[in-house]
């Protein structure tokens, strides 16, 4: 069984929950997992992506995925030292896209039976919102069936850190997704 966790991420707390996704998929008896950022790392053609199963997670920008506007915003330093009046974390290396989004665009029809799970990391505040749902409804719309419905992870505040308990939490969700029976 071949996974592949796709990401993008912009503090890297998402890459932290990217990272704990593949260590807890890779537990299962004969699955290979492959981790990449999405543009920076993936395939030139993604009609060359071939897996068994795709998870693909975003942190939230604006309710849904990051986009050109909402990276500028971060790479700007909107979001981070001028919003908050101090010095923002450093950004992830690629933060400044394409990401998912763009990536996405790209995919051609899933081959049937293609089979893809999705995550973001988002704050727990009323209507913050999250990308998980938005990613899944687009990988449905490319024919992907998904194995469970999409998951949030916390962080505390904007640039993070990810609530406590968190990364391990996303390794029991990847142990938990049905890749035995897929495989």
């Amino acid at each position: 069984m071949r996974v592949a966790v796709v990401f993008e991420s912009m503090m890297g707390n998402t890459h932290a929950v990217a990272d704990a996704i593949a260590v807890g998929a890779g537990t299962v008896p004969g699955t290979e997992v492959v981790l990449c950022r999405s543009a920076a790392e993936l395939l030139d053609d993604p009609r060359d992506l071939h897996v068994d199963l795709l998870v693909v997670g975003t942190p939230t920008h604006f309710f849904g995925m990051p986009g050109d506007r909402s990276r500028r915003m971060w790479v700007d330093g909107q979001f981070r030292a001028e919003r908050r009046g101090r010095l923002g974390a450093p950004l992830e290396p690629g933060a400044a896209g394409p990401g998912v989004r763009e990536w996405i665009e790209g995919l051609p029809e899933a081959e049937p039976g293609s089979s893809a799970a999705t995550f973001d990391t988002r704050l727990d505040k009323p209507l913050a919102g999250g990308a998980g749902p938005r990613i899944a409804r687009r990988l449905r719309s490319l024919g992907y069936d998904l194995v469970t419905e999409p998951e949030g992870f916390v962080v505390e505040d904007m640039e993070g850190p990810l609530r406590p308990g968190e990364l391990e939490r996303a390794r029991a969700w990847a142990e938990r997704l049905p890749l035995k029976a897929m495989a």
